[in-house]
């Protein structure tokens, strides 16, 4: 990965601790996965912790996770180290909330590290609403976050800048905003090849339309989260200290993040926090929290009662989800469950798939399986070995010895994998296809990521 002279030369002005950034960027980056204790899922005790997230680990080594059958059932995601900041400022906003509900905005939310990081940390009743403008980038980051399984996470798609309209609607916005994305240089050669001050300058200005109409959706008094991967001035204190001049805004210190490892801001008096490879054991990041200037108490987060009988299909998967969900059916058969908070706030709020109509049959649908709302014993389970496993995450048929005809919730590990519809001599796979595996080349034996 070759560095461009100019963008070398630009690091000389941000201060000595950049001066050995250069050469970390040419080491290999670090390995680590973030663990999803609301499904029980545990590291090995040696394991080393990061230590501003301590469901946050370093592995040795990148292991060959595609075909870790426990990656798919939503037991861990993979993360940078770095990003994974977002999780000890959810705690530490949810622990100032004193356990009070909180309406979360998670804007530009793809690929899904941070926000189901967040989700992690909510106190009960909280609603998650994650917005991603690209289209793709949506489709992925509502795979993620359905097999995190946090039922009150809510994915949209959109211009951020629709929010604007939402005044106050929101306790807590935060924006990992588009950026010229030099702190991802170690890991992406493009980010390098793409690099020039004129894209510095052109994402410093669609960051400002992304801040200033997500601002209008912050309550007085909430908490505002800006970060970026990147190491400039313009993306990064210039942004936030037009907040504080323009808008009143007030840094709030994250006491979990003053370590001495974790550089401060640059020129300014805000509590800002930047992560610099070869000081910190991941990527490059930027950020800070600010306060709005108001009110600090937190919005009640109300839950409408449902306004209709619920159809056969809102009834089925009322008998399957724990929670208050509004249920709706589209045109293509897709029934979908959305916090009803969360519908109340935004009406056209899809939430996730939890059962497809074919025929007569109302199948479940693949992030039903994985969610931690899913109602024990809803449905038979068996218990499938590796092989199998990865036969189904392929999305290849399967055969089931002594299971019971009809719908079956296949478990590995002893923790939930997904839905096959058992004949007696095959089962059909339920596997979403735009989710199984391609490759052929597993292991003979997976990955032991967590326990």
């Amino acid at each position: 990965m070759m560095l461009k002279p100019e963008f070398i030369a630009s690091l000389r002005g941000l201060g000595a601790d950049f001066a050995s950034l250069p050469d970390a960027l040419s080491t290999e980056p670090e390995v680590s996965v973030r663990i999803n204790a609301s499904k029980g899922a545990a590291a090995a005790a040696a394991a080393e912790r990061v230590p501003w997230c301590p469901e946050g680990i370093y592995l040795p080594s990148r292991e060959a996770f595609t075909f870790d059958p426990a990656m798919h059932q939503g037991l861990y995601y993979v993360q940078d180290a770095s990003s994974m900041a977002i999780a000890a400022v959810a705690a530490q906003i949810a622990a100032e909330a004193g356990g009070a509900p909180l309406r979360w905005l998670d804007a530009c939310a793809a690929p899904g590290g941070k926000t189901t990081a967040i989700a992690s940390r909510l106190p009960e009743g909280s609603m998650l609403v994650a917005n991603e403008y690209d289209r793709s980038r949506a489709a992925v980051l509502a795979e993620n976050v359905a097999k995190w399984g946090d039922g009150r996470v809510a994915c949209v798609r959109g211009d951020a800048a629709r929010f604007a309209s939402m005044r106050g609607a929101f306790d807590v916005v935060s924006a990992d905003v588009p950026c010229s994305g030099e702190g991802m240089m170690r890991k992406d050669a493009e980010a390098a090849a793409q690099w020039s001050p004129a894209l510095v300058e052109e994402c410093a200005r669609t960051q400002w339309r992304i801040v200033e109409a997500l601002w209008e959706a912050l309550r007085p008094g909430g908490a505002f989260v800006y970060s970026t991967c990147t190491f400039n001035r313009t993306e990064n204190e210039e942004i936030v200290a037009r907040l504080a001049a323009g808008k009143g805004a007030r840094g709030v210190t994250v006491e979990a993040l003053e370590r001495p490892e974790i550089v401060r801001g640059i020129d300014i008096d805000l509590p800002c926090y930047r992560f610099l490879p070869g000081r910190v054991r991941g990527e490059g990041l930027f950020l800070c929290v600010l306060r709005k200037p108001g009110d600090a108490s937190a919005a009640a987060v109300k839950t409408p009662r449902a306004s209709r009988k619920p159809d056969a299909a809102a009834a089925a998967v009322g008998a399957w989800l724990e929670g208050d969900y509004a249920v709706a059916t589209d045109a293509a058969g897709a029934v979908c469950a959305v916090p009803r908070a969360v519908s109340a706030l935004l009406p056209e709020a899809r939430g996730v798939q939890v059962a497809q109509i074919k025929g007569r049959d109302i199948l479940p649908a693949q992030p039903l399986a994985l969610s931690t709302s899913l109602r024990d014993c809803a449905f038979p389970a068996v218990a499938v070995d590796y092989a199998t496993a990865l036969a189904y995450l392929r999305r290849e048929a399967v055969t089931l010895e002594g299971a019971p005809r009809g719908i079956v919730l296949l478990q590995y590990a002893g923790r939930p994998l997904g839905f096959v519809k058992n004949l007696g001599n095959r089962a059909n796979n339920l596997y979403p296809q735009a989710w199984r595996i391609m490759s052929t080349h597993a292991p003979a034996a997976p990955p032991c990521v967590v326990q």
